[in-house]
């Protein structure tokens, strides 16, 4: 259990970083 609760908490992570980044470049794209 331990082992899918690791594995939805890091894709959480890596999703809220993935916006992070999008929202921290946009204003470069437009």
């Amino acid at each position: 259990m331990s082992g899918v609760g690791g594995l939805v908490t890091s894709t959480a992570v890596i999703l809220v970083l993935f916006i992070l980044l999008v929202i921290v470049s946009r204003p470069f794209i437009y």
